[in-house]
């Protein structure tokens, strides 16, 4: 089990990784683990774990006679699911929004493609269930339950892909789709449109159709890039 975000070296992560992901802190800047341990009130072991985590995001690198050092922006690992989390609770917001739902355009529409020709009956199976909890949540407000089937019909279709590289991508594509509904970067209630494209990408996969399946799906990403424009100019 991950110990990131918890305990007292989370309490650490979760002030100190946001400032570095905010600018606060920025690339080249020397933080000193002896006097951010005193500022946290945690001891040095405290302070050590929550620098290593941040060094495994290439955020941070530690210098024998230096300190810790923030790093160029080009180096973090900007496909970490905590990182993508803390630039999405900053003012990048738009920005990062933006750059990873492009992101998704290029990757979702192929993926469901291949779902199509690879996704067991159970996949298949899944990804309807999902669909249809999603058009059970798309009214009444229900954003955080809407939410859940949604992650999970994206996950799916990375998954039924067969593609190692896109289904490593689901904790990135679920950080996306959370930030949007936590930010409230979404209407009060999904886009109908949207939904019904969901449960057509769906029935794509089921009947093999895997150029229908990539169509409907790029109209989404197409679709979540249009409510960018509105929502998160």
């Amino acid at each position: 089990m991950t110990t990131r975000g918890r305990g007292l070296h989370g309490h650490v992560l979760e002030s100190l990784g946001p400032a570095i992901t905010a600018g606060e802190y920025p690339p080249g800047s020397v933080l000193r683990t002896d006097e951010l341990a005193q500022r946290f009130e945690v001891s040095r072991s405290v302070m050590r774990e929550a620098v290593r985590v941040l060094e495994s995001m290439y955020l941070v690198e530690s210098r024998r006679r230096v300190g810790v050092t923030v790093r160029p922006k080009a180096e973090w690992n900007v496909f970490d699911p905590q990182v993508i989390r803390w630039r999405l609770a900053g003012a990048d917001r738009p920005h990062q929004l933006r750059s990873l739902t492009v992101l998704r355009s290029a990757v979702e529409p192929i993926a469901a493609g291949l779902s199509a020709r690879h996704a067991t009956a159970a996949q298949c199976a899944e990804l309807t269930e999902c669909a249809l909890g999603m058009v059970a949540n798309s009214r009444g407000h229900k954003l955080e339950e809407y939410l859940v089937h949604d992650v999970a019909f994206h996950r799916v279709i990375l998954n039924a892909s067969g593609n190692d590289m896109f289904a490593r991508l689901g904790d990135v594509v679920a950080e996306v789709l959370a930030g949007r509904t936590h930010h409230e970067v979404m209407f009060e209630d999904p886009d109908p449109a949207a939904v019904t494209l969901h449960v057509q990408v769906a029935e794509a996969v089921r009947a093999g159709d895997a150029s229908r399946a990539e169509e409907l799906t790029r109209q989404i990403t197409v679709g979540a890039l249009q409510e960018l424009d509105i929502l998160a100019p």
